[in-house]
């Protein structure tokens, strides 16, 4: 099975000085996810937790709601010319009474590390999809403070970064702070799909009390999987996109972006953010 990380030979330049070494990179590797024996997606990912990570894409994509859905998930022996396992291909086998909706079935995808699959799916498909209207949630109460300290232990927990600084990273904490599950990917959305994934597979979805925060910018795609996961604050380091505020705005998912020491932008859902003073107007 392919490593998290990989040694390539580096000409090193430092204050006109030139060196050879060898410098550890974050691995990249394709892994194809199969439904029920069919050719689904690929996605460019880190490897390590794939059955998580093909778990959870289902999440995002309707196909799975819970631990009963999914009957297993096996490396496809003879993916290779030689018939060598390449640990590169999963298929996931769904229990018999799962419904496949056809905005899954009806294509073949192929997903970027960088942006997912960007313009996939419409607010409506979303909406139509969600198994856990976020609104309907119990009301949950962040301080801006508590969502201050988050990066902090984002980056504190990230370990194979600090051995590439290569790798996004996603993390699942309890609206009182505490760090309950962080994945690391070469791809944001990958580094999600295998929290999600793993909720799955521990029977703890809906995530419906838990703060979902990301490394680098909020993508349609990162707060369509949130919504699909019942999760209702997803907060970013970085910027979000317009039509991840629009969908945010739409489903009731709370959504901060530029979340940089004690300063971060709301762009939807502020209800949930404990203010202490009005919301700036217009």
């Amino acid at each position: 099975m392919g490593r998290v990380t990989e040694r390539r030979k580096v000409i090193r330049i430092r204050d006109g000085v030139v060196s050879s070494r060898p410098d550890t990179l974050v691995a990249e590797e394709p892994l194809e996810i199969r439904l029920n024996g069919k050719p689904l997606a690929i996605t460019m990912r880190t490897p390590g937790d794939d059955f998580a990570l093909a778990a959870g894409f289902l999440v995002s994509e309707g196909v799975l709601a819970n631990a009963y859905d999914l009957q297993n998930i096996v490396y496809c022996a003879g993916a290779t010319v030689d018939g060598s396992n390449s640990y590169n291909v999963v298929d996931v086998r769904t229990a018999p009474d799962v419904v496949m909706p056809d905005i899954t079935l009806e294509r073949n995808v192929y997903t970027t590390s960088s942006c997912g699959l960007c313009g996939k799916a419409s607010l409506d498909a979303v909406r139509t999809t969600a198994r856990w209207p976020i609104a309907d949630t119990p009301p949950v109460r962040v301080e801006p403070a508590l969502l201050a300290s988050l990066p902090d232990r984002l980056r504190a927990a990230q370990r194979v970064f600090d051995r590439t600084g290569g790798l996004h990273a996603a993390a699942l904490f309890s609206e009182e702070g505490e760090l309950l599950d962080i994945r690391e990917d070469v791809g944001r959305h990958n580094a999600v799909d295998k929290l999600v994934g793993r909720a799955l597979q521990n029977g703890d979805l809906p995530l419906s009390r838990v703060i979902l925060l990301v490394s680098g910018r909020a993508s349609f795609e990162l707060a369509q999987k949130a919504v699909m996961a019942g999760i209702p604050v997803l907060a970013a380091v970085s910027a979000p996109s317009s039509l991840a505020v629009d969908l945010a705005a739409e489903t009731g998912l709370t959504l901060v972006g530029f979340l940089r020491g004690s300063n971060m932008n709301v762009y939807a859902g502020e209800d949930r953010i404990a203010l202490r003073a009005p919301a700036a107007q217009g």
